[in-house]
């Protein structure tokens, strides 16, 4: 059986609104957005990398609030975890560094307008609490 491989998402939350992160790379994920995140290191405690990706990504000093319930199966052997992050006092605001063009804050009434990456849809239903719309 393979090892599967976490990756961590950040549910980064400002003033009710959910970060959301527009990928530039790979191509075939260009245009579309995720939670901010990435891959665990072999030996690193998955709120670990978080903050770390967070700072290679976004250029924040975040720390990690709570997880959020559940697992999502991304393509194997990586599932996504998420966690519910908010910045530390200081920390600078996040910019699209690596991976990234764009950022936006998301207040709940916009969390749908944005074309998230498939994977990523069910967990941003649990960090908002309720169901995306249906496509029409």
């Amino acid at each position: 059986m393979t090892e599967r491989i976490v990756v961590v998402g950040a549910a980064l939350l400002d003033d009710g609104r959910l970060l959301a992160a527009r990928r530039s790379a790979p191509p075939e994920l260009a245009g579309r957005w995720e939670l901010p995140g990435g891959k665990v290191e072999p030996g690193e405690r998955p709120e670990d990398a978080l903050v770390r990706e967070l700072r290679e990504e976004l250029g924040v000093d975040a720390e990690v609030v709570a997880r959020i319930p559940g697992e999502w199966p991304l393509k194997s052997p990586y599932v996504l975890q998420v966690w519910t992050v908010r910045l530390r006092p200081g920390s600078a605001a996040p910019e699209p560094l690596q991976d990234h063009d764009a950022l936006r804050l998301l207040a709940p009434g916009e969390i749908w307008q944005v074309d998230w990456l498939d994977q990523d849809v069910p967990a941003v239903r649990e960090v908002v609490g309720r169901p995306a719309p249906e496509a029409g």
